[in-house]
């Protein structure tokens, strides 16, 4: 997952949001992956960045994987993440939009994971962005790539990949053990 984060100093006028996050798919070429631009406003922390890293997880997932949504979400610390994608229906050509919405609960659970999981470099990456020498009139902003482990896969997902391997005799199953 291919991310650029950038830090805004004040969030939109009258709005308490944390972060927004956008997606843009990979072009038709396929040289460079999908991208998610991740916007925090104010100073950021380890967990406001592991929120928002959490919000495009989960608005990946929630997309069903289409490589060719364009998802805008904001995260708002008493509603979770808000938003919408869309993308082209590759039989009609018309515009397919669908809200997104994901409580705080499950943003904050994968957000725990993250940091968990990766929190060494969140921490470093929030350290590179509060950085105190950045060039006067340069946006701060920083890209890093990083794949999720299985674990941030979704249950069903995980589920398919273990049937797919069980008929394909990659992994060993038991099925008396099922019925203890």
């Amino acid at each position: 997952m291919d991310v650029l984060v950038m830090v805004e100093e004040q969030p939109p006028e009258h709005s308490n949001v944390l972060a927004h996050v956008s997606s843009v798919p990979s072009p038709l070429t396929m040289e460079r992956p999908s991208r998610d631009v991740v916007t925090l406003y104010g100073i950021p922390s380890p967990e406001s960045l592991a929120l928002a890293l959490a919000a495009a997880l989960e608005s990946r997932r929630s997309a069903e994987e289409r490589a060719d949504a364009v998802r805008h979400v904001g995260v708002w610390p008493e509603r979770g993440a808000v938003g919408d994608e869309a993308w082209r229906d590759e039989t009609t050509g018309e515009l397919v939009t669908r809200d997104l919405q994901i409580p705080l609960a499950v943003l904050a659970e994968t957000a725990q994971a993250l940091l968990l999981e990766c929190g060494q470099a969140i921490r470093r990456l929030v350290g590179g962005l509060l950085m105190a020498d950045w060039p006067e009139g340069t946006r701060r902003a920083v890209s890093f790539s990083f794949r999720p482990t299985p674990a941030f896969a979704s249950p069903a997902t995980a589920e398919a990949v273990l049937a797919v391997l069980r008929e394909a005799d990659g992994l060993p199953y038991d099925t008396e053990s099922d019925e203890n």
